[in-house]
């Protein structure tokens, strides 16, 4: 299950608020099989989301630091995710 979501911890810089948001909802779409939020079901689906990336970002916080980086880079760093994503915000 969630094999998309990127490994966070020991990255350098470490994970950031929209790297760690972005796992979160990738997480509760994955586990609640919504892939389109609806009116109908958008506060209990952004809780989730916020709840998550709240003790992820307290989890990570106190683990101890990795030895080695991830082997991946989170989806947010990569070039081509972040030129689709400023794409489909000029678009609308």
């Amino acid at each position: 299950m969630c094999r998309n979501i990127t490994p966070l911890r020991g990255l350098e810089p470490a994970a950031t608020a929209e790297e760690i948001e972005a796992a979160a909802r990738q997480f509760v779409r994955k586990v609640s099989g919504v892939q389109t939020v609806t009116d109908r079901i958008r506060d209990p689906f952004e809780q989730a989301v916020a709840e998550i990336a709240e003790v992820t970002t307290r989890l990570l916080a106190e683990l101890p630091p990795r030895k080695q980086p991830p082997a991946t880079v989170p989806p947010l760093r990569r070039p081509e995710v972040r030129a689709r994503i400023a794409a489909r915000a000029a678009n609308g």
